[in-house]
């Protein structure tokens, strides 16, 4: 088991990659009762054209079919596996994003029962064509439940307008259409080929015996028959630099419009170290540029075009990536123009001082060191840079060695018009004003 201490934070991380290819994470949490358990798939909702394991060809299956498998998997023969983690007094849960799926638990008692009933749950699929379909009407329901959502629907309204052919501009869920299109036979392919144990992530953190808790997990895993690890082929189309969509609209029965500002990343093929400083560096940028303390902000919301809806920020993945600004806004044409042209002016001159680097650095490893007071925040997040090539455990001393010329690089990136997109939900009687 390798021990990896991190002196700054006082934090040790222990690791081992078992023979079946599971990478299992440790990481004690002195004075806390609680302990956060995730079992992590790099399979999400873009993963939808790959050749299944022991196939030649390629396949595209219906969209939101690794949300569907989710939902499926607390589904067994003998009933229904939330009810076992209650019994052992375990709150579960589980998600889908983008790029992953995560099983979890959290619990004070029981941990190792507990532990064991999440490997095995998600390590023995049971899907039949009955509970498939009676599966379709409870996410349809998500679905329309999700489309009536204002601020999803700006989310992913920008999105879409973004991407013309990657498939982060699909929803999550998929669509009513798609998941009606999923069998049985659907999922345990997909199953068979991303679920695999070198494809997967365990990561423990809290009040736990490291000793303990890997060699329980090496054991359960020894215990069970996995096929050889085989490279997964997954293939994602050929995106184009500029946006799908320039600007578009939505009506909704909101009091006021709504507005995103988006910006697409030509910039999200990097991985590892190269992926963690650009991202970092463009945090600190639109942090500077558009963050709470800028002058930007304190303009527009003098001028009440934002109010505390607004946010300004910078997510990326490998193959995509996107700035996002925006807010409820009386006046969503003059927010933008105001957005567009902070960027040109930004630019064009670039005026901040190192202090000024210093102070939102300080400020972001201020976040982030409170951020890990939360177990739940580490064990979602550190899964998230582990499959991106990067460490968690990175970010202060990235943070620290951060440049100006790198924040100002990064910066310069959102320049191209060609990148730029409008999404705008405006009440019923306001749309073409």
């Amino acid at each position: 088991m390798n021990e990896t201490y991190f002196k700054q934070l006082e934090e040790t991380l222990y690791h081992e990659q078992l023979p079946n290819g599971l990478n299992v994470y440790i990481l004690p949490k002195k004075g806390f009762s609680k302990t956060f358990v995730t079992f992590t798939t790099k399979y999400g909702s873009i993963d939808r054209e790959f050749i299944p394991i022991g196939k030649e060809e390629p396949v595209i299956v219906p969209d939101g079919i690794a949300h569907f498998l989710e939902h499926k998997m607390f589904e067994k023969e003998e009933g229904d596996v939330f009810q076992k983690f209650s019994e052992k007094g375990a709150s579960a849960n589980a998600f889908t994003s983008f790029t992953k799926t995560t099983y979890l638990f959290s619990s004070t008692d029981h941990v190792l029962e507990n532990t064991k009933t999440l490997l095995d749950f998600v390590q023995q699929p049971y899907f039949t064509e009955q509970t498939v379909e009676k599966e379709k009407g409870i996410i349809a329901q998500e679905i329309t439940m999700y489309d009536d959502q204002p601020d999803w629907r700006l989310y992913f309204g920008a999105i879409e307008n973004m991407y013309k052919e990657h498939p982060v501009k699909i929803d999550i869920a998929g669509t009513i259409e798609s998941i009606n299109q999923i069998t049985a036979d659907h999922l345990y392919e997909c199953y068979h080929t991303f679920y695999h144990p070198s494809n997967m992530v365990v990561f423990v953190v809290g009040a736990v015996d490291p000793n303990q808790m890997m060699n329980f997990i090496k054991e359960d895993q020894a215990a069970k028959s996995f096929e050889e690890p085989q490279e997964i082929k997954r293939f994602f189309p050929t995106e184009q630099n500029s946006v799908a969509y320039s600007e578009r609209s939505l009506q909704m029965d909101v009091q006021k419009p709504k507005v995103i500002f988006g910006i697409k990343s030509n910039n999200a093929t990097i991985s590892g170290n190269e992926m963690l400083n650009f991202e970092l560096s463009m945090q600190v940028a639109i942090e500077l540029i558009f963050g709470r303390t800028s002058a930007f902000y304190q303009d527009v919301y003098d001028k009440g075009l934002v109010d505390e809806s607004y946010s300004a920020d910078f997510s990326m993945e490998q193959g995509y990536g996107f700035t996002m600004i925006g807010s409820d806004s009386p006046n969503p044409e003059t927010l933008v123009k105001s957005i567009k042209q902070t960027i040109l002016d930004n630019t064009n001159e670039w005026n901040f001082s190192d202090e000024d680097l210093k102070r939102i650095t300080r400020k972001k490893i201020g976040y982030f060191l409170r951020a890990l007071n939360s177990i739940e925040y580490i064990a979602n997040q550190f899964t998230r840079y582990s499959f991106n090539e990067m460490n968690l455990f990175d970010v202060v001393p990235a943070l620290e060695s951060l440049t100006m010329e790198q924040v100002k690089n990064a910066f310069e990136t959102l320049k191209n018009e060609e990148t730029h997109t409008i999404f705008t939900i405006v009440p019923f009687e306001k749309k073409g004003q």
